[in-house]
């Protein structure tokens, strides 16, 4: 997310309404976590530039979506490798990076942002990208429970405050103790004890076996939970 915004928690509370309404609204999940973001985007680019791979990435333009986008280059990808089961998630859930694309230009034009550019337009593209690859890499799907606990080790990578309220917003709806609660807790101890994710060379992670790149991220296993789709959710494909 750009680096730009002061906070806007009206903009988030309606937001949040909606959210709360229809929970596949992506956009609205966005526009909460935009409205909230204050100056963490800033912060977070300024760590990324001091990290081992941030030069090259940002010298190369770097974006992850092409690669995402192309489904069948996925699939192509040697069996059981990061690539190939992302591809293979895609399918299954009817999804493709390109929705997160849309999803993040129609936030952009609900909060009337500028784009970024330069050097924080390749990292905020960048990192709207890897919500995809977290998701697949931590072993989160994409129901209800597995987007908040995926956010919740976003949030331990990222510290990103509108990501934070999004989580007490869950955990004050569902309770600490419920199995939403204890996925939240999950995902955030997940995503501090796993390495920085942020500025990973995944070009390179994408052909390797997945497993191979959770241990070596520290990421671990993927977690066996009790999934919980809406209402509006795609049935998954075979």
């Amino acid at each position: 997310m750009a680096a730009r915004n002061r906070f806007r928690p009206l903009v988030a509370y309606r937001a949040m309404r909606t959210l709360r309404e229809n929970p596949d609204d992506t956009a609205g999940a966005i526009v909460v976590i935009a409205a909230l973001s204050g100056n963490s985007g800033k912060r977070l680019f300024n760590r990324f530039r001091r990290s081992p791979n941030a030069e090259r990435i940002l010298r190369e333009k770097r974006d992850l979506y092409d690669l995402l986008a192309d489904v069948d280059g996925l699939l192509a990808m040697p069996e059981g490798s990061l690539g190939r089961t992302i591809g293979q998630w895609f399918v299954r859930e009817h999804i493709g990076a390109q929705g997160l694309a849309q999803a993040s230009q129609a936030a952009n034009q609900r909060l009337k942002l500028p784009p970024a550019a330069g050097e924080e337009q390749v990292f905020s593209t960048r990192l709207l990208n890897l919500h995809d690859v977290f998701h697949v890499v931590s072993g989160y799907d994409r129901d209800l429970r597995g987007e908040i606990a995926v956010l919740a080790l976003t949030f331990a990578q990222t510290l990103n405050p509108g990501i934070g309220y999004l989580l007490f917003d869950a955990l004050r709806s569902e309770g600490w103790n419920s199995e939403t609660g204890r996925l939240i807790r999950q995902g955030y101890q997940r995503g501090r004890k796993a390495t920085w994710l942020v500025d990973l060379d995944w070009e390179a992670l994408l052909p390797r076996p997945i497993d191979e790149v959770r241990r070596e991220l520290r990421l671990g296993p993927p977690p066996v939970y009790e999934q919980l789709r809406s209402a509006g959710a795609p049935v998954l494909a075979a």
